[in-house]
């Protein structure tokens, strides 16, 4: 399996990458998600909103549960990657990427499991598994990744400028995407600050 982002002039822009994942994630969805009735997704209150430079930290409640998110928001308009704790667990981090779908998803489901690589600047690439789902009543479509040691990763990306993803797409060329690490540090420090903090 080659390994992604050799050559930095392969990459496609952002935009065009987007336009790719997001019109193959639509073709997805649309192939394996019969139509449902849509409920109303869970909606969390957002609170301590903080920006650093490319990120932003912020804490995530509903009723009991709480939620801190370092989260990216600048490369893409309509995709996101965040770095997620949870109060009382938080030694239990997890890295999410979320893309905006056109509609309201009517089922929650599991929909493919991708071999995937990622790469922080120029260290080793990690290869890897992203589960993708959605969740009833969610525009969404998230990418969960099943990483063995999140805790080297997220001093990486503190050090890092930029993260690269790349998704696998069978005989077709990978997905690619980056994302700025421009802030992450501030905003991963204040998310385990938070969590840490909140005695839950």
């Amino acid at each position: 399996m080659a390994l992604i982002m050799s050559a930095t002039h392969s990459l496609r822009s952002p935009s065009q990458c987007l336009c790719t994942l997001t019109l193959t994630v639509v073709a997805i969805v649309t192939m394996w998600i019969a139509a449902t009735p849509v409920a109303n997704a869970t909606t969390f209150n957002t609170d301590d909103v903080a920006t650093h430079d490319h990120w932003q930290s912020m804490t995530l409640s509903l009723g009991g549960e709480r939620h801190h998110r370092a989260v990216e928001t600048h490369s893409y308009s309509d995709a996101t990657l965040s770095v997620n704790t949870t109060s009382g667990v938080c030694d239990l981090p997890w890295l999410e990427m979320r893309v905006t779908l056109e509609q309201q998803q009517g089922e929650s489901r599991t929909v493919n499991l991708v071999p995937t690589r990622l790469r922080i600047d120029e260290r080793p690439v990690i290869d890897t598994m992203a589960e993708f789902i959605t969740e009833r009543g969610d525009d969404g479509f998230y990418a969960h990744f099943y990483l063995s040691d999140l805790e080297t990763l997220m001093a990486d990306m503190r050090q890092g400028e930029q993260l690269f993803l790349g998704f696998d797409q069978e005989e077709r060329e990978p997905w690619y995407m980056t994302f700025s690490l421009k802030g992450a540090d501030a905003a991963i420090n204040r998310m385990l600050t938070q969590c840490e903090g909140s005695g839950a």
